[in-house]
């Protein structure tokens, strides 16, 4: 492993286990400081400026070297969380302070996301992506797991504006790390257009490829399912499968599966990387129905266990896929769609769960949702790009002429 790889890793690391905790310290602080309503606003100003900004995050990704991009998303992420643990320490919460800042993270959240596959290609060798993205997705995976309890114990411990401080210096260890990257390869352009040439080049680019866009769609639906498990899931353990540690139990099992899955996707002898995708989304399908149609604890545990281990060879298999067939200097903004999707299914899923459910019931969502889970990703496979072996081709001539030509009228999408 290169030094620069070892810095793409530790880097990701750090930024990792920062975002992780800055949800769950927003929550514990709001929930004794605030109301309900407050801690929507404030969450709300940190998702809707993430969303807005994503397509614009991609052309600056494709323009700039995308370690530098993320060093000084990181620097902005790293001020602002300073600043929100400096007002939870000095007291009172001011909720327009906090909201400002959060809109200021959530800014920095797209554009410190947008250039993460471009920055991968530049400084990993092809042959070695897979097995980093899995290394990748291990780290991801443990910050989603340590966040909350280090947040936790500083909340109780110290205080909320501990835990804000701890991330902003979390942050700034990324920016650090990234400030001191030297890629070895450059895939961003020479040459660089009107913004909105770039924007619409990259939109071609990204109508370019079916399979790209149908696995967006499918993706976009398995967040959205899981919105509604994440919701209606806790509710359902502690009724019906025995209380809070039902659900403490569901969800641990779950981490493990996704660990699991991340650790031995560069294992696996995988020719049709995309085939493996869907099969591993679709399997989110088994916890919806096992949760619907009242399975005991068991049931539902290794349910669940086998859709977070698809989750855990998804994710690394998908990045190493966007990769390999995205041509570079659009990877920044084709991968921005697919974040975008990401990012707004999830929250909708999770806002609407329970309104759903007081309607009709908790079954009937769940069965409906794991219906298209299970639909939209196996449909996937009637897609002969999504059959096709791992050595499919990037992208043709006319494709990167496009690219270069961002300013140039789009007459035709290549689809």
């Amino acid at each position: 492993m290169t030094p620069a790889t070892r810095r793409l890793l530790l880097g990701r690391t750090f930024a990792a286990l920062a975002t992780a905790l800055i949800p769950t310290t927003l929550t514990l602080a709001l929930v004794h400081t605030g109301s309900g309503t407050d801690l929507g606003l404030v969450l709300a100003c940190e998702l809707l400026p993430m969303l807005l900004l994503l397509p614009v995050a991609g052309v600056i990704a494709d323009s700039f070297p995308p370690h530098r991009v993320i060093l000084a998303a990181d620097l902005v992420r790293a001020g602002a969380q300073l600043a929100i643990g400096a007002e939870l320490l000095a007291g009172p919460v001011r909720i327009p302070d906090l909201a400002i800042l959060s809109a200021l993270t959530g800014a920095a959240v797209a554009f410190g996301t947008s250039p993460i596959h471009t920055l991968v290609v530049a400084v990993v060798p092809e042959s070695e992506r897979l097995r980093v993205n899995a290394r990748l997705g291990v780290a991801q995976g443990l910050a989603q797991v340590a966040a909350p309890a280090a947040a936790g114990t500083l909340m109780l411990a110290v205080g909320a504006g501990w835990s804000s401080l701890l991330t902003g210096l979390l942050f700034v260890g990324s920016a650090a790390t990234f400030g001191g990257l030297r890629p070895e390869r450059v895939v961003r352009k020479t040459e660089r257009g009107p913004f909105l040439g770039e924007l619409r080049a990259g939109w071609v680019e990204t109508r370019r490829h079916p399979w790209f866009l149908a696995n967006v769609v499918a993706h976009g639906v398995w967040h959205l399912a899981a919105g509604f498990l994440l919701t209606l899931g806790p509710i359902i353990a502690v009724d019906r499968l025995g209380g809070d540690r039902s659900w403490v139990i569901i969800a641990q099992v779950g981490t493990v599966g996704v660990l699991l899955g991340a650790l031995i996707a560069s294992r696996l002898p995988v020719r049709r990387p995309l085939v493996a995708t869907s099969i591993g989304a679709a399997l989110y399908g088994l916890p919806l129905a096992a949760l619907a149609l009242r399975a005991p604890l068991t049931v539902v545990a290794t349910a669940y266990f086998l859709a977070m281990l698809g989750l855990g060879v998804l994710s690394p298999l998908w990045q190493t896929t966007l990769q390999h067939r995205i041509p570079s200097e659009a990877l920044g903004r084709v991968g921005s769609f697919d974040t975008l999707i990401s990012f707004a299914t999830r929250p909708l899923g999770l806002a609407i769960a329970a309104p759903v459910a007081a309607a009709i019931g908790t079954s009937t969502p769940l069965l409906v949702g794991a219906a298209l889970v299970v639909a939209t990703n196996a449909g996937l496979l009637l897609l002969p790009d999504v059959r096709a072996i791992a050595s499919a081709p990037k992208a043709t001539p006319a494709a990167r002429a496009r690219l270069r030509r961002p300013s140039s009228p789009g007459r035709g999408t290549g689809v």
